[in-house]
C-alpha cells in the first residue's frame, strides 16, 4: 500500500461569502432532454434562451465544513458559473456528470441505472440537483474519487439497489460513495434501500457537509472513515435517519465531526431495529449538539480512544441505563465557530423541523424550462394539506382519456378506502411521498364473500381489491397496498381477498409493498384475448394461498416474496396460480428472494389455474436466478382442480438457497438455451418500463 499523503495545514478562518458571489448569466441548455426518451442517432442538442440571471438554487453554496477555504478550494459552490443542463436519461446524466468543465445538472425524471448498482463517476465542479420531486436515480448512485472536489448533490431521490440480502457482503451498491474527495455538499436528498450503504465517506474525504437528507430502509446508513489518518472535517446536520440498523453515522478517525440537530428514529412499527445511533470510533473528535434520539437502543457510543462531547441532546424511548449513551475522552475540545458560522435549533423542535424540512423540495431545481412537458401533479393528504383527502377523489379529478401523465402524490398516512383507476384514465402514477414505502398505506378489508352494502350480492374475488387498475400505462411507487380482511373472524365466507388487481397493459409497479393472505396480487388482463404486461420491481409481495395469480404477462424482478402463515398458525400454501392464455407468457419471477417465517417444505411455487375450467389455457410460471428458502417444497409444483401441472408450463433456472434443487421429473429445470428465451425482455417485448 502506498504511503498516505498528509493534509496541508488546515484553514482556521471562515469562508468569505462575498468573495464567491457571481452575477454572470448562465446558459440554459436542455441537451436534447426537453422531451421524453433517448436521443436518436445524430440528434441535435437544443438550447433555450439564457435567463437574465440564474435561479437561486443554481448559485447556492454549502454551509458547515464544506464552506471552509482549504486545499486550494474556496468553499463549495458546485457547477455555478457553468451551463445549466436538464437531463432525463442515464446517457445524458453520465455525459455531463463526468465532463471536465462546470455544469449545473438538473435531473428531471426517474433514471434507472443500467446495470443495477452502477455508480456514476462524478467529476469536479458539478451541481447535480433534482427538478422538484421528480429527480430520481433508481438502482444505483454516484461515486466521487480521489481528488474530486467542489461537488453538490441536492434534491434527489436515490433508491432501490437492494438485492434481497440485508447485511449484503457481495454488492457494494451505495447511494453516494466518496473516496478521497473534498468539498462536497449532500443536501435535501432522499436516499434509501440500497444494497450496501446509503452514504460512504472514505479514504480521508474531508470538508464534507451532509444536511437535510432523509436516510432510511437500510442496514448501513452512513459510514465515515476507515483510514489510519485523523484528518477529515465533516458537518452533519438536520438529517432524518429512520429505519436503519447501524452507521447512523459511524465516524472513524475523523478529526472534527460536528453533528447537530439530527433526528434519529427507531420506529417500533417496522421490522428494522437499530443496533446503535451515533458512534465515535478510533481517534474521532465528535461534537454532538441539540439532536433528538427516539427509541434507539444505544443512542450514542464511543471508543475509549475517541473524544465525544454532548450538548443539549434529547433522548426519548431509549433503553436508559441498559443502553449506551456515552461521552468523554481525553482529546482537546474544539469549537465549530472557529471554522464556520451556524445556528442551532432547539432540540425539542428537531422532529418537526427535520420531518418537514428534510428530503427533496418542490421549489428546488425548477424553472419554466425544467417543468415544461412534465407531468401534472395532484396531491392527497388526510390532514387537508393537499388538494384531496382521499386517493379516489384525486383519481376522479383526472380527466377522462387524459393524453399525458398525471401524478397523484399521496402524503404519508393510512388511507382506508378502495381505489379504482378506470380504463378511460390512462397514464396515472400513484406515488407515496414519505421517506418509506411504509409511510403511505392504502388499505381495505373486503373479501370475495363480503356482501355489498347495497345488498346486490358479494364482491367476488376481483371485486374485493383494495386498489383496482383498469387503465393502461399505470405506475405505482413508494407506497403500500394492503387487504386486511380478517380470515379468523369470517370463516363462514369465501376467503379470497385481493390487495391489488391489475387488468391493463404496461403496468409498472416500482418500490411498493403488496400484502394480504389469499389472492393478494391479481395480475389480470382486460379480456382473454388482450395483452396485459406488468413489471413489478424492487418490491415486496406477501401472502399464503395463490397470492400471485392471473392471466397477465407479468414479471416480478429484484423483489422479495414473503410467505405467510394461515390464520390458524399453519404453514401451507402456493405462491403462484397462473391462468395464462395459450401462446402468451405467464408469470416470471427473476432475481428475487422467496422467504418467510413458515415451516420448512410447506409451500409450493405454483399450481395451474384453469379459470372456469377452461382447458384451452396454458398456465406458465418460471422462477429463475432467485433465492429460495427452505420453505419451498422439494417438489415445488402441484395440480389444481383436476388439471395437472405437468400439462402446462412450470420450470426453474439457476435458483439458489436451501429451497433450490436438482432437476427431476417433479422439478423441471430449463436448459441454458431454453432460459435464453425466458428473460425479462422476452416478457416485456417492445415495452421498456421507465419511471415517470
Amino acid at each position: 500500500m502506498s504511503p498516505r499523503v498528509p493534509h496541508p495545514p488546515r484553514a482556521r478562518h471562515r469562508r468569505s461569502r462575498t468573495a464567491l458571489a457571481f452575477g454572470l448569466p448562465l446558459a440554459l441548455a436542455a441537451a436534447g432532454a426537453l422531451g421524453y426518451g433517448f436521443l436518436g442517432p445524430g440528434a441535435q442538442n437544443r438550447a433555450s434562451a439564457a435567463p437574465a440571471s440564474a435561479p437561486a438554487w443554481a448559485t447556492a453554496t454549502a454551509d458547515g465544513f464544506a464552506s471552509v477555504n482549504a486545499l486550494g478550494q474556496n468553499g463549495t459552490y458546485g457547477g455555478r458559473g457553468g451551463s445549466i443542463v436538464t437531463v432525463k436519461t442515464l446517457a445524458d446524466l453520465e455525459k455531463y456528470a463526468t465532463a471536465d468543465k462546470p455544469y449545473v445538472i438538473v435531473v428531471a425524471a426517474a433514471i434507472t441505472m443500467n446495470p443495477v448498482g452502477k455508480e456514476i463517476k462524478v467529476a469536479s465542479d458539478k451541481t447535480i440537483i433534482g427538478s422538484g420531486t421528480s429527480g430520481q436515480l433508481v438502482g444505483g448512485g454516484f461515486f466521487l474519487g480521489q481528488g474530486v472536489h467542489n461537488v453538490i448533490i441536492r434534491n434527489l431521490t436515490i433508491r432501490d439497489a437492494y438485492q434481497g440480502v440485508w447485511n449484503d457482503k457481495e454488492h457494494d451498491f451505495d447511494g453516494i460513495q466518496m473516496d478521497g474527495a473534498h468539498h462536497v455538499w449532500i443536501d435535501h436528498n432522499d436516499i434509501r434501500h440500497m444494497a450496501d450503504g446509503l452514504i460512504d465517506s472514505r479514504k480521508d474525504t474531508t470538508y464534507l457537509t451532509v444536511s437535510f437528507n432523509r436516510l432510511g430502509q437500510e442496514n448501513k446508513a452512513f459510514g465515515i472513515g476507515w483510514t489510519e489518518n485523523t484528518t477529515a472535517d465533516i458537518t452533519i446536520h438536520h438529517n432524518w435517519i429512520r429505519e436503519t440498523e447501524q452507521r447512523n453515522p459511524s465516524t472513524d478517525n475523523v478529526a472534527h465531526a460536528h453533528l447537530y440537530n439530527n433526528y434519529l428514529e427507531d420506529d417500533p412499527g417496522t421490522a428494522i431495529t437499530s443496533s446503535y445511533g451515533n458512534y465515535a470510533r478510533g481517534r474521532t473528535g465528535m461534537l454532538l449538539e441539540n439532536s433528538y434520539f427516539q427509541g434507539l437502543t444505544n443512542p450514542v457510543i464511543r471508543d475509549a480512544t475517541a473524544t465525544l462531547v454532548q450538548r443539549g441532546n434529547i433522548f426519548t424511548g431509549t433503553t436508559g441505563t441498559t443502553g449506551r449513551n456515552e461521552s468523554g475522552g481525553t482529546g482537546a475540545a474544539w469549537d465549530p465557530r472557529s471554522y464556520y458560522h451556524y445556528t442551532l435549533d432547539k432540540a425539542a423542535d428537531v422532529p418537526s423541523v427535520v420531518k418537514s424540512g428534510a428530503g427533496p423540495r418542490g421549489s428546488l431545481g425548477t424553472t419554466a424550462a425544467t417543468t415544461a412537458g412534465t407531468a401534472a401533479t395532484l396531491t392527497v393528504a388526510k390532514d387537508g394539506s393537499g388538494q384531496y383527502t382521499t386517493v379516489q377523489a384525486a383519481v376522479n379529478a383526472v380527466p377522462a382519456n387524459n393524453p399525458s401523465r398525471v401524478v397523484i402524490a399521496v402524503k404519508p398516512g393510512t388511507y382506508r378506502e378502495t381505489v379504482r383507476i378506470p380504463a378511460n384514465k390512462p397514464h396515472v402514477t400513484l406515488r407515496g411521498t414519505g421517506a418509506s414505502r411504509k409511510d403511505t398505506v392504502i388499505v381495505y378489508g373486503n373479501a370475495s364473500g363480503t356482501r355489498k352494502p347495497d345488498g346486490s350480492g358479494t364482491y367476488g374475488t376481483g371485486g374485493s381489491a383494495t386498489v383496482a387498475v383498469e387503465a393502461d400505462d399505470f405506475q405505482a411507487r413508494n407506497l403500500s397496498i394492503t387487504n386486511d380482511f380478517d380470515e379468523r373472524a369470517h370463516q363462514d365466507i369465501a376467503q379470497q381477498a385481493v390487495a391489488l388487481r391489475t387488468a391493463a397493459d404496461k403496468v409498472f409497479l416500482d418500490g411498493i409493498i403488496v400484502s394480504g393472505d389469499q389472492d393478494t396480487l391479481l395480475l389480470d388482463t382486460a379480456a382473454k384475448e388482450r395483452l396485459g404486461r406488468v413489471y413489478l420491481t424492487d418490491s415486496y409481495v406477501t401472502g399464503n394461498v395463490d397470492f400471485v395469480f392471473g392471466r397477465a404477462t407479468a414479471v416480478l424482478d429484484r423483489s422479495v416474496i414473503t410467505l405467510k402463515k394461515r390464520w390458524d398458525g399453519s404453514s401451507a400454501g402456493y405462491v403462484t396460480a397462473p391462468s395464462t392464455a395459450a401462446g402468451r407468457k405467464g408469470i416470471l419471477i427473476a432475481n428475487s428472494a422467496v422467504t418467510g417465517d413458515v415451516s420448512d417444505r410447506s409451500f409450493y411455487l405454483g399450481r395451474p389455474w384453469h379459470a372456469g375450467g377452461d382447458a384451452t389455457l396454458d398456465p406458465q410460471t418460471t422462477v429463475r436466478n432467485t433465492t429460495l428458502s427452505a420453505a419451498v417444497r422439494t417438489a415445488p409444483w402441484t395440480d389444481m382442480s383436476g388439471f395437472s401441472w405437468k400439462d402446462d408450463r412450470f420450470a426453474e433456472y439457476k435458483n439458489t438457497g436451501p429451497g433450490a434443487g436438482a432437476a427431476s421429473t417433479d422439478r423441471p429445470l430449463l436448459t441454458d438455451a431454453q432460459a435464453a428465451r425466458q428473460e425479462v425482455a422476452d416478457w416485456l417485448g417492445d415495452w421498456t418500463p421507465t419511471a415517470s
